[in-house]
């Protein structure tokens, strides 16, 4: 059987959504992990890495049964959905590379205003750091982060901002993010690429007289 054929194509998006399944059993882990050694306490990153990892696999768990099945619905349900998160995932790496100084700044100053002040206080312990950034704008907030932060440096009186920390290796996070979520989303529309030819492929199994 060539590589165009029904069975090469079953197989081949087979293989993909265990992939992808094993990704988001990785992500699950990985978010399971974090919360049971306390690296991370705050209970929305958490939701948010194990909510993204549920979603993976349910995406490729219908994939695969379509698949295995040749089942005409749930191949298009896949093929839209993965359509879908292909153009967010492309949309948001494609700004992770194309993001710059005065944008990674005001990122962070936004997340950070966002977090809660016990996330504030993982990070700055891991990080050893305390505050965001000790600008003229935000400088009542950084005293406040300040007062609250734990972080081992505080003894000595050598904390570095975390701003000026996480923005060291921003740019370098950044293209790193960004070239992972850009080689994804090309996994993805060859997913939708796959489905759609295995969708429209006859079984040579099936009934001759049969519809697709």
């Amino acid at each position: 059987m060539v590589c165009g054929g029904f069975t090469c194509s079953k197989n081949a998006l087979c293989a993909l959504n265990v992939v992808y399944m094993l990704v988001g059993l990785l992500l699950i882990a990985i978010a399971a992990w974090g919360k049971g050694f306390g690296i991370v306490s705050s209970i929305h990153i958490i939701g948010g890495v194990i909510a993204v990892g549920i979603f993976l696999l349910l995406i490729a768990i219908v994939g695969f049964i379509g698949a295995a099945s040749h089942h005409q619905v749930m191949l298009f349900l896949y093929m839209v959905v993965l359509f879908l998160v292909f153009v967010l995932q492309f949309g948001v790496s494609c700004s992770c590379l194309a993001m710059n100084q005065s944008q990674q700044e005001q990122f962070l100053n936004t997340t950070w205003s966002k977090m809660s002040d016990l996330t504030k206080t993982d990070l700055e312990s891991q990080l050893n750091c305390c505050g965001l950034l000790n600008t003229t704008e935000g400088r009542a907030q950084f005293a406040t982060d300040y007062a609250l932060c734990k972080a081992i440096c505080i003894q000595t009186k050598t904390c570095q901002t975390c701003g000026d920390v996480m923005l060291k290796h921003a740019n370098e996070v950044l293209k790193i993010l960004g070239g992972v979520g850009l080689f994804f989303s090309f996994t993805e529309i060859l997913g939708v690429c796959l489905a759609f030819r295995y969708r429209n492929q006859k079984d040579p199994r099936a009934n001759p007289s049969a519809f697709l």
